[in-house]
């Protein structure tokens, strides 16, 4: 079934005023859950001293988003293509928005984490609908392709500027007004969704993989919890070798489950294909990488050189022009070229931007910083689109839809490893160590670099070509 067939034939065709107005819609929805992964990490010192919780508090108030929002991704799909798309999508509207009023009126960090843990719920059920209802919305190809850029620059710009944003935010109202700035956008998205999103459902329903859901949402939430914890259990031997070992079993136990199933949650086949599984690693190498830049420095700025929130957010602007500019690049280049060149120059930028975070952290310079930051966001621009492109080249149209899905909730889960090893890094250090301390985080940094420039390597194999995993029939 191709993309343009997922139109139902009894829905009527939409104006094109219509049509752009349904992508407007999503596109803010789509800038509002980008948005709402970094524009955190900004006010993590204002939310600290207010809630008075160390680092690992910290940690869990970004991840405990970024970890749900992961897991449930590919299954709250399912249900948008089984009981209407645009019934899950205001659905998801509404949790995210009460979500963000708790998130905003939390008395306490245990209330704040289980508000950011309900936000992911909600984002989960937008980000992979959105996408559906614009491709059921414009069934040109054409029109579709342009729809679906706009879409995909939107959501990079978001997640650029949310250190910006919520700085300025912070410094001006204080940390609750990063959630509350959600709200009116929300009210404002569920009126137009009623107003112009057609219903839709997908032709062909998945079932509902529940033991593979519990497994990969447990396996992701004790993985990123190990992480998270590890430094208050390297006194506890016990712990250590108990918490792992539990995490393999749980990671095997998926494995199995999922080889065994006729339509599973993630198809442990397309692993197999060398391409695909290097462009998983790739995006969540990237979000790694982003993460650990945005809490580390975000810490280091504010604790240790004493900047507000606004100044520590502006100082994230070379990363975010750099993001901008490059992502439309990145695309005219693998279309002319194929995705190894743009994943090499984003492989390259990332290593050096790095290395040069680790210079600016010897020296002290601030200047040293900002250009570093700058090449780090040349190479997340470029590589965004062709990770996409290399994850489902290749495969029968009834699977791409689970490869993109499986990307998109790698790079929540690099996200989430992101901060938790960011923090572990500074656990317990104080205010005139936490550069030191940083150091590693900015080398892990270059290491995601070169991640990519492997996943390039990989990425040179035919496209038509298909891995181990294809030598089966489509399920």
């Amino acid at each position: 079934m191709t993309i343009s067939q997922q139109v139902s034939p009894a829905s009527p065709a939409l104006s094109t005023r219509r049509r752009w107005t349904v992508l407007a819609v999503c596109a803010t929805a789509m800038f509002l859950i980008g948005l709402d992964t970094t524009i955190v990490n900004v006010a993590l010192p204002d939310i600290g001293r207010d809630l008075r919780t160390d680092t690992r508090g910290l940690q869990w108030t970004v991840d405990a988003y970024t970890i749900v929002f992961a897991g449930l991704l590919i299954t709250s799909g399912s249900l948008a293509d089984r009981y209407g798309r645009r019934r899950v999508f205001r659905t998801g509207l509404v949790t995210f928005g009460a979500a963000s009023l708790a998130c905003a009126l939390a008395p306490s960090l245990e209330v704040l984490i289980a508000a950011r843990a309900l936000q992911g719920v909600g984002a989960s059920m937008l980000s992979p609908v959105a996408l559906a209802i614009v491709v059921n919305a414009m069934p040109e190809p054409r029109e579709r392709a342009r729809a679906i850029g706009v879409w995909a620059s939107v959501f990079g710009l978001s997640m650029a500027t949310g250190p910006v944003l919520g700085g300025a935010l912070t410094t001006a109202l204080g940390w609750r007004a990063v959630f509350w700035a959600g709200v009116p956008i929300v009210l404002a998205a569920l009126l137009l969704v009623a107003l112009v999103v057609p219903e839709s459902r997908g032709h062909r329903h998945r079932r509902l993989d529940l033991p593979g859901q519990v497994l990969l949402m447990t396996s992701i939430g004790l993985g990123v919890g190990l992480l998270i914890e590890m430094p208050r259990l390297h006194h506890a031997t016990a712990g250590l070798i108990a918490g792992p070992l539990l995490l393999a079993v749980l990671v095997l136990a998926f494995v199995q489950i999922e080889t065994r199933r006729q339509q599973p949650l993630m198809d442990p086949a397309l692993f197999r294909r060398p391409a695909f599984a290097g462009a998983v690693l790739g995006a969540a190498a990237v979000f790694v990488a982003l993460n650990t830049i945005l809490f580390l420095n975000t810490l280091y700025l504010q604790e240790t050189l004493g900047w507000s929130a606004a100044r520590a957010g502006a100082a994230t602007l070379p990363l975010a022009v750099g993001a901008t500019i490059c992502a439309p690049i990145a695309g005219t280049l693998m279309g002319r070229r194929g995705p190894r060149l743009p994943l090499l120059l984003a492989g390259g930028f990332l290593a050096v931007g790095g290395l040069g975070l680790l210079l600016a952290g010897d020296r002290g310079g601030t200047g040293w910083a900002l250009l570093a930051l700058a090449l780090v966001g040349i190479g997340i621009g470029f590589a965004n689109a062709p990770l996409t492109t290399t994850a489902v080249t290749g495969l029968p149209k009834e699977r791409a839809g689970v490869a993109g899905g499986t990307t998109s909730a790698a790079r929540q889960v690099g996200a989430a490893i992101g901060i938790a090893v960011g923090g572990s890094l500074v656990a317990d250090v104080d205010a005139a160590g936490l550069a030191a301390a940083s150091r590693p985080g900015w080398i892990i940094v270059s290491g995601c670099g070169l991640v990519l420039v492997a996943v390039a390597a990989l990425s040179a194999q035919s496209p038509g070509r298909p891995g181990r995993g294809d030598e089966q029939p489509p399920r």
